[in-house]
């Protein structure tokens, strides 16, 4: 994966809609944890399903994503597995038991939610959120890549400042449809921008 991240410039109100979009993203997972908590034997995908249960009682549950809710109910779920990996592996001391959120810092979208503009240098989100229209402010070209390489893009408040990090599959095929490089054992690529 190749993960670009860009400044944001944004107006207050959809400063406050973000905040608002991170703070239901926060509550998702820990509801999440908590329906793990009191149910015996869930996986990952009936918190999945439970998820949509949370949108129907909650109204500002359902102005988020349906994907955004869903990742943050993996974002859950991979706390459960590390839980459960660390019991396996028997390790000495504490097995880092899921706690709950309360200091939450981004929110991310999948493949649905947004929209990459024409020239590459604006993003819209489209839940019921209100966000808008945010400025990406970077020097990285994004007319390299397709947009269905696109995996994930996230909003991640970092001290004063918002970011906008865009996760790219780094999969490409030739014209023939083979694999062109050979897979290496890096995981991620991270470029951050320096204005």
């Amino acid at each position: 994966m190749i993960i670009y991240e860009f400044k944001v410039k944004a107006k207050p109100e959809q400063y406050q809609a973000i905040n608002e979009a991170i703070r239901t993203s926060q509550f998702i997972q820990n509801k999440c944890l908590r329906y793990w908590m009191d149910n015996k034997g869930v996986s990952k995908y009936d918190l999945n399903k439970y998820c949509k249960v949370l949108a129907q009682e909650f109204e500002f549950a359902s102005e988020l994503n349906s994907m955004a809710r869903q990742s943050a109910a993996e974002r859950a779920w991979s706390a459960i597995s590390r839980f459960y990996d660390n019991c396996k592996k028997k390790i000495q001391g504490k097995k880092s038991y899921p706690k709950f959120k309360k200091h939450c810092r981004s929110v991310e979208y999948k493949t649905s939610g947004w929209k990459l503009s024409e020239h590459r240098k604006a993003i819209t989100f489209s839940d019921k959120k209100n966000t808008g229209t945010l400025k990406l402010k970077g020097t990285y070209d994004l007319n390299y890549y397709q947009l269905n390489q696109i995996k994930r893009v996230r909003l991640v408040k970092r001290e004063l400042r918002l970011l906008c990090s865009i996760c790219y599959s780094n999969r490409f095929k030739n014209c023939r449809g083979e694999w062109p490089f050979a897979p290496t054992n890096r995981k991620s690529i991270r470029f951050r921008c320096r204005n």
